[in-house]
C-alpha cells in the first residue's frame, strides 16, 4: 500500500496523531478511536494492522498488552516527496510572515 493510501484514511491519521504523543496501549487507542469515529473494535484493529504492516507503527508486547509507537521512516519518505512541491507554497508563506511581522512593528 502506498504511503498516501495509508495516510488518506482519517482514522489512521488520528491514530498517528495519538502515537505522536508517545506510546499507547492498543486498548487505549481502541477506546479513543471507537469514541471519536463510532467504529467497531475489529475495525480499529484493522487500521492498526495496516499502520504496522506499512511501517508507520511498531508494536511490542508488555505482558498481555500490545504497545504501539509511531515509526517516522515512511513519514520521512512522504516529506521527501513533498519537498519537491514546497517551492509552490514557501514563498507565499514567507511573504505572509513578513507582512505579519511588519504589521506587528507598525502597531507596536
Amino acid at each position: 500500500m502506498h504511503a498516501f493510501d495509508v495516510l488518506g484514511d482519517p482514522v489512521r491519521r488520528r491514530i498517528l496523531e495519538l502515537l505522536r504523543e508517545g506510546e499507547h496501549a492498543s486498548g487505549r487507542i481502541t477506546h479513543i478511536i471507537r469514541q471519536e469515529f463510532a467504529i467497531s473494535q475489529p475495525a480499529v484493529s484493522q487500521h492498526l494492522k495496516i499502520l504496522r504492516e506499512n511501517g508507520f507503527a511498531t508494536v511490542r508486547s508488555e505482558g498481555t498488552r500490545r504497545i504501539y509507537a509511531v515509526d517516522v521512516t515512511p513519514l520521512r519518505e512522504v516529506d521527501a516527496w513533498l519537498e519537491t512541491f514546497r517551492q509552490f507554497w514557501e514563498p507565499k508563506l514567507n511573504a505572509l510572515a513578513a507582512e505579519i511581522a511588519r504589521g506587528k512593528e507598525q502597531s507596536g
